[in-house]
């Protein structure tokens, strides 16, 4: 049976094409969370795979029928609720052509391509970054794309735990610690016999966009031969502007470094970027090596073999989206798009605080506000915005997330969608007011 016939791949390729720039053209026109009940997609779909095949014609209805109403429209224009994921065309078109080559990159060897095109945009993006030479090829480190930030932290964990473990011996194992956070935390840790190994600094928590002290606490974890990883996830896209790098000084003391590529940056999930200022600890900690991967390329120590930088053995071939991205925009037009979204929040921060119900609740850092209904007794605020942010994601309008930061319940506003423009803020806040209106009366 032939399942690939280049004719039919063509004329089935251009019905998904049109079918994507349709939903792209409507998608205001959904609610931008999905309405649906838990369980919805089984009461329609058959209990049971069909027995004969059915065209595409077919399928794509039943996409547009069944599967439509049950996404969560994160391209929307008026998605701003947790991070955001934004996608462009030069990111879904080198997904699109990895997928078609569907190469498994394990090793240089099974696609020498897939291998040197990421040690390459590797060092582009980290350049743009201005990351210290020690994490580029060309200085002795090295990048690597994993899936998702979790990936990333589970990497530099284990290679941190087993550089100590050869430093104190595997007979100090139920002595490790980690995390750890302040020095005097540590000294404790130190003095009760324990053996603290990993310090995690943020830049752009998760609940507010908070940035840790990077220079302070690599110093103080220099003192105690941490491993340090900054995880700068959401917020690092924006350091390749020159008036967010400094947010970052203070790398040249820490041994790993990520950012998702796949939040702010154009380019579709996954793609998380990971750095570090010695590869070796992670091969030596993740690296296999069975006879079937043997071969000539690998034992010249000439190339990278990219499953011993990861806990898979199998990878995709991300880089070419990261390619696509960095080379159809440039630096230039990507710190425009940043850009524009932080100016985006500054307006909606301005919208916020003309209405004294409301107050912006920390500090706005990038492009994400936080900010809460106050004009109620205190009791009961953190019930009201509650009952606010629900209202206002029922409606299907907008979608927002929350955090709860010290015990204070807010509601989250990150700009971040390619298609958003300051219209879809200034509607976003009206919707806000709305049912504000309606929930304080």
């Amino acid at each position: 049976m032939n399942t690939f016939d280049t004719e039919d791949f063509r004329k089935q390729a251009h019905l998904i094409i049109d079918f994507l720039a349709d939903y792209y053209q409507n998608i205001e026109k959904f609610p931008v969370r999905s309405q649906v009940s838990p369980g919805y997609l089984g009461e329609i779909l058959p209990d049971s795979a069909p027995h004969d095949p059915e065209p595409i014609e077919k399928i794509l209805e039943d996409v547009r029928s069944n599967i439509i109403p049950g996404i969560t429209h994160w391209q929307s224009p008026n998605f701003f609720a947790y991070f955001p994921s934004c996608g462009s065309t030069a990111g879904f078109l080198g997904e699109m052509l990895a997928n078609g080559f569907n190469v498994v990159g394990f090793n240089w060897i099974s696609s020498p391509a897939a291998t040197e095109l990421e040690t390459i945009v590797m060092d582009w993006l980290g350049k743009m970054l201005q990351l210290p030479e020690a994490f580029l090829f060309s200085g002795g480190g090295g990048g690597v794309l994993q899936g998702t930030t979790c990936e990333a932290m589970l990497c530099t964990l284990v290679a941190a735990r087993d550089r100590t473990l050869r430093e104190q011996g595997m007979e100090n194992f139920d002595k490790l610690l980690c995390p750890v956070q302040l020095e005097l935390e540590i000294l404790s840790d130190v003095q009760n016999g324990l053996i603290p190994l990993f310090l995690c600094v943020t830049i752009g928590t998760t609940p507010s966009t908070a940035v840790d002290p990077l220079a302070t606490l690599s110093e103080v974890a220099k003192k105690y031969k941490l491993w340090v990883h900054v995880d700068a996830a959401y917020a690092g896209s924006a350091c390749i502007c020159p008036e967010f790098r400094h947010f970052l000084d203070g790398l040249e003391n820490v041994n790993s470094f990520s950012m998702n590529a796949h939040k702010w940056f154009l380019t579709t999930l996954d793609c998380c970027c990971l750095w570090v200022n010695d590869p070796s600890a992670l091969i030596k900690s993740l690296s296999t090596y069975p006879e079937f991967l043997r071969n000539h390329a690998s034992e010249s120590n000439k190339v990278v073999d990219y499953k011993d930088w990861q806990i898979m053995l199998s990878r995709r071939f991300r880089a070419l989206k990261l390619w696509f991205v960095l080379r159809s925009y440039g630096v230039e037009k990507l710190r425009e798009f940043i850009r524009v979204h932080v100016e985006m929040a500054k307006y909606f921060e301005g919208l916020v605080a003309m209405d004294q119900r409301f107050e912006v609740v920390v500090p706005r850092l990038f492009a994400m506000v936080c900010f809460r209904v106050v004009c109620c007794g205190e009791n009961d605020v953190n019930e009201i915005n509650e009952k606010l942010l629900e209202s206002v994601n029922q409606s299907g309008r907008i979608y927002v997330s929350h955090a709860v930061l010290d015990g204070v319940y807010v509601i989250r506003f990150a700009i971040g969608a390619t298609l958003t423009d300051y219209s879809h803020v200034s509607a976003a806040w009206e919707v806000v007011q709305e049912h504000a209106d309606a929930l304080l009366a």
